[in-house]
């Protein structure tokens, strides 16, 4: 089947929040969109499986099922969770479409937000990562996760916030109007704060991050010192990405934005806003992919 053959094209961007798929025709006029559940292929893999077809099928039933062939139909997605081609060859094997390259989400979410450019992403969330563009090539650097990683994150700064308090209760660090207003919340009970850790999932952290963020604007000695500690890592992870002059450097998420006063002097004048989201970095990859099948026949 030639490129010429298909004349639609099926975008997939999935995470441990939900799934969203878009069909649009090869010109990038969008038809459809279509929504489904969680989708992280390393949490659950038959969750994520089930819930990129629910996101694919929903798209469908908007144009009516007589108007798509999936069988006919060239795709990219992006899942969190896709560890390696392993993974990849796998989950491709279970979808329907007559042509798809899966990857893991990080890379849309760099297409997007650099474009065409080359630079560095600080995707800095609920978890992190930074991901480095030289002459197309992308590396990547932490996004190990919440136990290992993740730093400067939304979970991370929640956590270090609450060992903070914890720290300030004993004494042994100064408390602040944040370590107040932590330990306020939990009833003045250090107790309680660790009955919630023992729980605390990385979204139960991040759910602090705003108050952190917060603080810190307002000169907050703990919300300025985390903010300034999570800043100190993006900055480390900067310095390998070896950048020009010229390139641009990109922060999105929840948190990432409000790191750019904090950023070393020279990566903040280099800072743009991004270009576009995770599904405009998926829709770019699945028009490349037709373009290399035109290409080829």
């Amino acid at each position: 089947m030639s490129a010429s053959d298909m004349n639609q094209i099926c975008a997939v961007d999935g995470g441990g929040t939900g799934c969203r798929a878009t069909i649009f025709r090869p010109d990038g006029a969008i038809l459809a969109h279509g929504m489904g559940g969680p989708a992280n292929y390393t949490t659950d893999t038959e969750q994520a499986v089930g819930n990129v077809l629910n996101a694919v099928r929903s798209a469908v039933e908007q144009l009516g099922h007589t108007r798509v062939r999936l069988d006919r139909m060239i795709a990219h997605v992006g899942l969190a969770g896709i560890m390696n081609e392993a993974d990849a060859t796998a989950l491709t094997s279970r979808l329907p479409f007559a042509v798809c390259r899966v990857t893991d989400d990080r890379t849309p979410t760099v297409i997007g937000a650099l474009g065409d450019e080359d630079g560095a992403l600080l995707a800095v969330g609920t978890g992190t990562f930074v991901a480095a563009r030289r002459n197309g090539a992308i590396r990547f650097l932490g996004g190990w996760g919440p136990e290992i990683g993740d730093q400067a994150s939304g979970a991370w700064l929640g956590r270090e916030l609450l060992s903070q308090t914890m720290l300030a209760s004993d004494g042994l660090e100064p408390e602040s109007d944040l370590t107040m207003a932590v330990l306020s919340r939990f009833d003045g009970s250090p107790s309680d704060v660790v009955a919630f850790a023992k729980q605390a999932r990385p979204a139960d952290y991040a759910s602090f991050a705003p108050q952190i963020v917060s603080a810190a604007q307002s000169g907050d000695i703990v919300g300025r010192r985390l903010m300034q500690r999570g800043a100190a890592y993006l900055n480390k992870a900067l310095d390998q990405c070896d950048l020009s002059d010229n390139h641009i450097i990109c922060l999105t998420g929840g948190v990432g934005p409000h790191y750019e006063t904090h950023l070393a002097p020279q990566y903040r004048d280099s800072v743009q806003s991004p270009k576009g989201n995770a599904m405009d970095g998926t829709l770019l990859l699945a028009r490349k992919r037709q373009d290399e099948l035109e290409t080829s026949t």
